[in-house]
C-alpha cells in the first residue's frame, strides 16, 4: 500500500492474496473533515419508525419470509414480491464462477440462517433496500459480499458496488473475503483506506475503474470529492457495522455526504445496512434515509447474547489480582484451548498489562491506537497466522474481527460509555460488550468469556449488562481451579 488513502486495484481472479491493513475506529479519527459545514439529514419519509421493531405478539403479523426451521431471525418484507428462503446456494441463481468460489475457496456447504433469509431479498428484483440486524459470526459478511458480486457486471469497468466500513481493519477484511469469494469471476476490487505513506496525492491518481470499492468513510468521501470515484453506475451501497457508521459520535456526517453524492447522480442504488446492533438514534436515521418500501430483518435483542459463548465473571480484589487470575488460572488451565483476546479500556491499560505479562515470561502482543499503521498490520497478521496466541487490545478489534481460532475472550476492563460529566453514573456500553463477546465462538464454534470484576463500579456495570441482555452471568471463584475447569468444560473447551 504505497499510496495515500488508496491501495492498488486488485482483480478478484488473481491468485495472489493482499495482506490486510489493520486500523482502528475507536482510538483515532479516520480522516479529517473536509469542511466545517454540516449536512442536514434528509426529510423524514413515510417510513413508520415503529415498524422497525419486532413485536412478539402481533394480532396482524406482517408478511414474513419463509424462515428456515428454528430460525431466530424475523424478516419483514415490503410489497408483493415473493421471497423463498434458500436451502442451497443453487437456489439463488448465482453464476457458475461465484458458486465455484463459494464451494472451492470459501469451503461453504450451504447458506447459514441469515444468508438463507437475506440473500433472496438482496438478489431478487426489484432489489429493495434492506435493513439487516444479525449477530457476529452469523455469516452477514457473506450476505453483502455475495450481493455485491452478484450485482456487478464484470464487463463494465466502473464502480458498481460500494461498501463503507467504520474501520480500516474491517474494510481490508471484507476486501479479502470478496477477493477470495470472487476469485473466478474476473471482478476487480479496490480498498479505500487511509495509509501512512504520502507517495501520491489523491488528485494525481487515476480514476477508479474497479467494479467493487470497499473502504472507510473519510477516504471514500475524499475520492468522491476529487471526482476519482464515480457513483453514476453504482447498483448497490453497503454499510457494514451501520450502527457505528451512523451513530452521532461516529461517521454520520461522512456517511451522509456519501449518500447525498450517490443520490445526486443515481436514484436506483440499492442500500443495505448490516449490523449486530441498532439503537434508536440509528433507527431514526435509517427511517429517513432508506426508501419507504425497504425490507427489514432483525434478531431479537435477548438473542444477541450469543448462546454459543459461555460468559463468566470473576471477582478480583485489585488490579494485581486480575493479572494473577489471568496468569495462574485462565492461562494455566486453558493453555491449549485456542487463541485469546484480552480487552482493555485504555491505551495505558494495554501497555501496562502487556508489560506485566511479558515480565512474567508470557509471549503476548498488544494493539492500540497509538501504534503506527505498519506495526498494527504486523501484529494482527501474526495473530491471524497463529504465530501469537494472546492479543491484548483496546476496542480496536471489538467489531468485525474474524479469527476462528479465538476461543477465549477476557474482559480485563468492562466496556463503558464515555460520559460528559465525571459525576454521572457510569453506564456500560452494551453494544461494545456484544461485539467483544462475538470475538469468541465465531460461526457457532465453542467459546468462553471471562469478565474480571474489581470494584463496586464494575459490579454495577456487570449487573446492567446482565439486565440489558436478560441473562445472568455465572460466577467463577477467583482462586478455584475446579471452578475454572468446570467453566471451560461447560464451554466445551476442556474434556
Amino acid at each position: 500500500m504505497a499510496e495515500p488513502s488508496t491501495s492498488a486495484a486488485s482483480t478478484a481472479s488473481s491468485t495472489t492474496t493482499t495482506t490486510a491493513v489493520i486500523k482502528s475506529w475507536a482510538d483515532e479519527a479516520d480522516e479529517e473533515t473536509e469542511s466545517p459545514a454540516t449536512i442536514a439529514a434528509a426529510e423524514t419519509s413515510s417510513v413508520n419508525l415503529d415498524a422497525l421493531k419486532i413485536e412478539d405478539n402481533d394480532d396482524n403479523p406482517p408478511k414474513l419470509l419463509d424462515d428456515p426451521d428454528d430460525s431466530n431471525i424475523q424478516a419483514v418484507t415490503s410489497g408483493e414480491t415473493p421471497y423463498t428462503s434458500a436451502s442451497k446456494f443453487e437456489d439463488l441463481n448465482l453464476s457458475p464462477e461465484l458458486l465455484k468460489g463459494l464451494y472451492v475457496e470459501m469451503k461453504f456447504e450451504k447458506p447459514s440462517k441469515i444468508q438463507a433469509i437475506s440473500l433472496p431479498m438482496i438478489l431478487s428484483p426489484p432489489h429493495r433496500d434492506l435493513i439487516a440486524q444479525a449477530h457476529n459470526g452469523s455469516g452477514k459478511t457473506t450476505c453483502f459480499v455475495l450481493g455485491m458480486l452478484s450485482r456487478v457486471d464484470p464487463k463494465v469497468q466502473a464502480p458498481q458496488a460500494l461498501c463503507v466500513c467504520p474501520t480500516r481493519e474491517l474494510a481490508n477484511q471484507n476486501t479479502e473475503v470478496l477477493r477470495k469469494m470472487g476469485k473466478y469471476t474476473g471482478i476487480a476490487s479496490e480498498c479505500a483506506v487511509p495509509t501512512d505513506n504520502n507517495a501520491l496525492s489523491i488528485a494525481k491518481r487515476a480514476p477508479i475503474m474497479a467494479q467493487v470499492v470497499i473502504g472507510t468513510p473519510g477516504t471514500i468521501k475524499k475520492w468522491m470529492s476529487f471526482k476519482k470515484l464515480g457513483a453514476s453506475r453504482l447498483k448497490i451501497l453497503v454499510f457494514d457495522e451501520a450502527d457505528q457508521m451512523l451513530a452521532e459520535d461516529g461517521f454520520k456526517d461522512d456517511s451522509l455526504r456519501i449518500m447525498k453524492e450517490i443520490e445526486r447522480v443515481n436514484s436506483n442504488c440499492q442500500v443495505l445496512l448490516f449490523s449486530a446492533t441498532f439503537n434508536d438514534t440509528v433507527k431514526n436515521f435509517v427511517s429517513r434515509t432508506v426508501k419507504a418500501d425497504h425490507n427489514k430483518l432483525f434478531v431479537k435483542k435477548e438473542e444477541l447474547s450469543l448462546d454459543a459463548v459461555k460468559q463468566y465473571k470473576v471477582y478480583c480484589s485489585d488490579e494485581l489480582a486480575k493479572i494473577e487470575v489471568i496468569k495462574d488460572y485462565i492461562f494455566e488451565i486453558g493453555e491449549n484451548v485456542g487463541q485469546t483476546i484480552i480487552f482493555v479500556r485504555t491505551r495505558n491499560s494495554a501497555q501496562m498489562l502487556h508489560k506485566s505479562l511479558v515480565d512474567l515470561g508470557y509471549e503476548v502482543t498488544s494493539i492500540q491506537g497509538a501504534l503506527g499503521y505498519e506495526e498494527r498490520e504486523k501484529i494482527v497478521k501474526e495473530f491471524r497466522d497463529g504465530l501469537t496466541q494472546v492479543l491484548i487490545s483496546t476496542d480496536l478489534l471489538a467489531r468485525g474481527f474474524d479469527q476462528q481460532q479465538v476461543n477465549l475472550v477476557i474482559n480485563y476492563d468492562l466496556p463503558m460509555k464515555h460520559t460528559a460529566s465525571y459525576t454521572r453514573e457510569p453506564e456500560p456500553d452494551c453494544e461494545v460488550y456484544l461485539h467483544r463477546v462475538g470475538r469468541a465462538g465465531r460461526f457457532g464454534r465453542k467459546g468462553a468469556v471471562f469478565n474480571l470484576i474489581c470494584d463496586e463500579k464494575d459490579e454495577r456495570l456487570m449487573s446492567k449488562i446482565e439486565n440489558h441482555f436478560g441473562t445472568r452471568v455465572a460466577e467463577v471463584r477467583a482462586k478455584s481451579v475446579e471452578d475454572y475447569k468446570g467453566a471451560l468444560k461447560e464451554a466445551g473447551l476442556l474434556q
